[in-house]
């Protein structure tokens, strides 16, 4: 079966397309900007986004979360398409179900993400287009020197020494293993029957234990910001993808995280 990734070339999306090629599947990588041609596109994977940095440029983020999914959604000729979204959306949430009822705050600059991700989403499954899907990804990790996100820059930090958290000891999210996402993403694409799916383990690590993990991995010090923000999600619901394909991600980061400092330290620039 071919698959069409968007997003090739981010984090999620260039696994996505060395996972499927070394399963054997034909895979195309189709570059922002491009315009629906009459080709079948297989199945659709639509990773492309805007994460780290979705502050300083909300043009951008917008774009790449609604508006340059229209044409392929008005034109596009596919089996499927599975729009990747985020579990931040559960952000000013109580629950973590797919079903929940969402809310946000449209001044806060912040929630530029939740709510560009939740028309995309919104937009994906108001078409009346036949397979389209959505999959809301909890907090992926993996070997990512590129990135600025949250887990990214506090590996960094433990591996020069010094360690200070921004936000408080209880803040708390769940985090989902990079292969394990790329494995869900495709069977979701192939064998999804519901609209939206949750890709998390279900359960929330905490940012002390985060920390705790790091200073037994490279003896930093650890140090919090003064009256440092508590950040904390819902507990993130699984019983939909466990229902439909009898499993969900089970690896944890706090197992994971000790190998992932060691690859951190061997790729570093010297």
């Amino acid at each position: 079966m071919k698959v069409t990734v968007f997003g090739a070339k981010g984090f999620i999306g260039a696994h996505l397309v060395n996972y499927l090629r070394a399963q054997g599947r034909r895979c195309d990588a189709i570059n922002r900007g491009q315009a629906p041609g009459d080709a079948a596109l297989g199945h659709v994977i639509w990773c492309a986004g805007v994460t780290a940095d979705f502050r300083q440029r909300p043009f951008d983020t917008v774009a790449a979360h609604v508006s340059d999914v229209i044409p392929w959604l008005q034109a596009g000729r596919f089996d499927s398409f599975v729009y990747v979204s985020s579990t931040r959306v559960y952000q000013r949430s109580v629950h973590g179900a797919e079903d929940a009822v969402l809310s946000v705050a449209t001044q806060a600059p912040d929630d530029l993400y939740n709510v560009s991700k939740l028309m995309g989403e919104s937009l994906c499954l108001s078409s009346g287009r036949p397979g389209v899907r959505v999959a809301r990804l909890s907090n992926v990790y993996g070997l990512d020197q590129a990135s600025d996100n949250f887990l990214t820059r506090v590996i960094r930090s433990a591996l020069m020494g010094r360690l200070k958290m921004g936000t408080a000891p209880a803040s708390a999210k769940d985090y989902v293993c990079l292969d394990e996402v790329v494995e869900t993403l495709v069977a979701i694409a192939f064998e999804g029957a519901l609209p939206i799916y949750n890709v998390a383990t279900g359960i929330n690590v905490s940012h002390q234990e985060i920390a705790d993990t790091l200073v037994r991995a490279t003896g930093c010090e650890v140090s919090w910001a003064d009256d440092a923000p508590l950040v904390s999600f819902p507990r993130i619901s699984t019983q939909r993808l466990h229902d439909t394909f009898g499993r969900v991600p089970a690896r944890r980061l706090l197992d994971d995280l000790p190998g992932l400092v060691s690859r951190f330290a061997l790729t570093s620039p010297a």
